[in-house]
């Protein structure tokens, strides 16, 4: 597969081409020949004129691809090596939702040929692939697992916003469904990542090695959120606290702050979901989940208390909130935790204004039923809640202009800490 491929007699299809899996197809069409399928035919033109529909790669990285753009199950046939790399959301009662995975498996079933090989990028709890996925490629390909075709599984490791840790500079972690695909699947992955691969001992190992990966950064920040909490009880400020700490060697410097978007947010309650399956239920896991997720509605209520010890009508008082992303310099607004503090504001009679440098504020108002406004004044409250860049050199004067005479600032990630003097300041 790898010498075909390399030999240009073979193609390669990314399904899926999100925040993942278009900069994978980039990557790879340069040197092969690649088909990038996704049934959202607007974001296939776009990405046929050179648009990146997620915002995250100009037309320069388009530019010497041997790619063919397609939402066609006719024109993704003629591929040989299929990487699977769909979102795995999880629904409102925060399940997984394998609809997005089990349909991509559907539409290359449907493709599937003897020889093929197919991998699965996208983040899942261990099992998934193999307990999961294969039975539907089997199903409407009518072809045996491990006698007709190969499977692996690759996790990905894009970070949005990142233009430091690419798919080509970062270790790949690689498994396969037995020692022939996983030297194949290998192969085909060195093509591209410049540091190598790693070869992990099967499917479940990989996929688990994925998940733990920001499980564990989930269950720190959730400890310093709860810190955060406890210090402000005592008066003291968190930063000054991780400071102080992070002075020993062996400190793990994480931070408070909303824990959003589609990996951290989300991955843990996969690994939750199967451990219930097998009945254990994560204590540490789901503990360190809820601290997160009540975060916005923490800071939101903080806002209240300190807006209404000033003596303000909190039914007549107007917040500005700077951010709407679930992280900087980035248009991302999946699982943003920025509408949970909306949605608290607004129960308690609060007027809410959202400004956004990044965001779309249709997407916004699709998602969570508010859209950006223009940038006012006369604000009660100030919530700067995501660190994009055009903010982080904003000063005291201008913080000023837009609040009201004894007007909080609510400085989420602690960006202005030690800078302003004659403000009503709080920070987690």
């Amino acid at each position: 597969m790898y010498k075909q491929l390399i030999d240009k007699k073979a193609k390669l299809a990314v399904v899926g081409l999100g925040y993942v899996g278009l900069p994978i197809a980039l990557a790879f069409a340069k040197k092969v020949k690649v088909i990038g399928f996704d049934i959202n035919e607007k974001r296939v033109a776009m990405m046929k004129k050179g648009i990146d529909p997620s915002g995250e790669l100009d037309k320069s990285a388009f530019k010497g691809c041997d790619i063919t753009f397609t939402a066609s199950l006719d024109e993704l046939k003629s591929a040989n090596f299929f990487i699977i790399a769909v979102p795995t959301p999880i629904d409102e009662h925060n399940l997984p939702n394998l609809q997005p995975l089990l349909g991509a498996s559907y539409s290359v079933g449907k493709v599937l040929k003897k020889g093929d090989y197919v991998v699965y990028e996208s983040t899942v709890y261990p099992g998934c692939t193999e307990e999961d996925c294969i039975p539907v490629l089997e199903h409407h390909s009518k072809l045996r697992y491990k006698k007709d075709f190969k499977v692996g599984y690759s996790p990905e490791r894009i970070n949005p916003g990142d233009k430091e840790h690419t798919i080509t500079k970062i270790l790949k972690v690689v498994s396969g469904c037995d020692e022939e695909s996983l030297k194949e699947i290998s192969r085909v992955y060195e093509i591209i990542v410049e540091p190598g691969v790693y070869k992990a001992a099967s499917i479940k190992v990989a996929e688990a090695a994925k998940i733990i990966e920001n499980t564990q950064r989930d269950v720190n920040i959730a400890l310093m959120n709860e810190l955060s909490i406890i210090f402000g009880r005592m008066g003291i400020n968190t930063y000054d606290v991780l400071d102080a700490a992070g002075t020993k060697w062996n400190f793990l410097k994480f931070f408070p702050g909303l824990v959003g978007g589609h990996c951290i947010g989300v991955d843990p309650y996969y690994l939750t979901h199967k451990a219930e399956s097998l009945g254990y239920h994560a204590r540490v896991i789901n503990s360190g989940r809820y601290v997160n997720d009540s975060m916005g509605f923490y800071v939101a209520k903080n806002l209240v208390k300190k807006i209404s010890a000033a003596g303000k009508n909190i039914a007549k008082s107007k917040v500005l909130i700077m951010g709407a992303t679930f992280k900087e310099d980035v248009s991302d607004t999946r699982n943003s935790k920025v509408a949970d503090i909306v949605k608290e504001l607004k129960s308690f009679g609060l007027k809410v204004d959202v400004v956004d440098p990044h965001a779309d504020s249709d997407d916004l108002k699709h998602e969570y039923g508010f859209g950006l406004n223009k940038l006012g004044k006369g604000y009660d409250g100030v919530i700067v809640a995501v660190n994009h860049k055009e903010y982080l050199h904003l000063d005291e004067k201008f913080f000023k202009s837009l609040l009201t005479p004894k007007g909080i600032l609510v400085d989420v990630k602690g960006i202005y800490r030690r800078r302003f003097k004659s403000l009503g300041y709080w920070s987690l």
